[in-house]
């Protein structure tokens, strides 16, 4: 039988063996890391070492928060203190659009990109923006650089506090500047339900009680921060290689009869989507899952029901072009092989 080939890294990764045998060596040697006794204090030491390496790793000196998943930190994050008049993109993670029902909402063009030189939508109450630094469906990488300069114009007589959603970037590039970062570890080899919220200032957050200096409550998961750790500790080399990769799938989709979401628009090197015009998605899923492909259609949180997708629509195609969308994303056992095999597959489909 043929080898399965896995193309949808966005939504999850393989854990790499570092983060693997870090699991395991923490699972053999846990205990309660808020229990007094030597073996918790042995814990929270443990604890603490593996998120001073997260920090390191990212290059990160501010406090980190670890948490269950990139979805919670993103909830402490949004639930902060003070914060009365935030403004979200449109293309924003569904765990981003849920909590932050009822706020305000920047557009984007076709190209993916927020409008800077469009500020109607940025009132006077306006103090905090939340965006995604990779789009987790399209890949396309915001200006936060940019975006960070023009709040330190003061552009409405005030500090505005900028939360990054690096879910799909952190591990892979370098972090934005920003006061709240969210990372999150099945998307770069850690292991499963462990998230960090990284944090300039404390005092941007509302405490709730409980671990994590008070911010979420639960018992902290020792073997997941470890793995966390380890994953972000490994080599990055393959991250060179996705983009000659990414960039060859591509030309191939160009070639024959698809068309590359956000062509032009500066994309991450893992994420790609690709429209064949006149084959929906799910057929594409289903000929490509039994060729032995595994790829998706938009995020992984909304592509098992194959609604439209809120991140093309906000880039102006129509539901029916929307709906012939699919997702190919690379991680790091990504191969050469691999991608020229599916770059045959959807020759043979297109």
């Amino acid at each position: 039988m043929t080898k399965r080939i896995y193309l949808d890294h966005a939504a999850t990764t393989p854990m790499r063996p570092e983060a693997v045998a870090a699991v395991i060596d923490g699972m053999a040697r846990w205990a309660n890391p808020s229990s007094p006794h030597a073996e918790g204090r042995a814990a929270r030491r443990a604890l603490e070492e593996a998120r001073a390496r997260i920090a390191t790793a990212l290059g990160w000196d501010g406090e980190v928060i670890l948490t269950g998943g990139a979805s919670e930190a993103l909830s402490i994050a949004l639930r902060g203190a003070g914060r009365t008049g935030t403004i979200v993109t449109s293309v924003e993670h569904d765990a981003v659009l849920r909590v932050a029902e009822g706020h305000g909402r920047m557009p984007v063009g076709a190209d993916g990109l927020v409008d800077l030189r469009d500020g109607s939508w940025l009132s006077h109450a306006t103090d905090r923006f939340v965006i995604q630094s990779a789009n987790s469906e399209t890949g396309v990488l915001q200006p936060l650089d940019v975006i960070d300069a023009r709040r330190r114009e003061d552009w409405i007589g005030r500090r505005i506090t900028l939360l990054a959603d690096c879910s799909q970037s952190a591990g892979k590039l370098p972090l934005p500047p920003a006061d709240l970062i969210v990372v999150s570890a099945h998307k770069l080899g850690g292991p499963p339900g462990i998230g960090a919220l990284l944090v300039r200032d404390l005092s941007l957050l509302t405490p709730t009680g409980g671990q994590e200096q008070g911010y979420r409550g639960g018992t902290e998961n020792l073997p997941a921060a470890l793995g966390f750790a380890a994953a972000l500790e490994a080599p990055r080399d393959w991250f060179d290689r996705a983009v000659a990769l990414r960039r060859d799938l591509d030309a191939v989709v160009r070639g024959n009869g698809g068309e590359v979401i956000a062509d032009a628009s500066p994309r991450i090197a893992t994420i790609a989507a690709y429209r064949l015009p006149g084959r929906s998605a799910a057929a594409q899923l289903m000929r490509l899952d039994s060729a032995g492909f595994a790829v998706s259609a938009g995020s992984a949180c909304s592509s098992g029901t194959l609604k439209t997708s809120h991140v093309l629509g906000a880039m102006g195609i129509d539901a029916k072009a929307a709906s012939e969308v699919i997702r190919v994303s690379f991680g790091w056992t990504t191969t050469a092989d691999e991608v020229e095999r599916f770059a045959a597959a959807w020759k043979a489909m297109a």
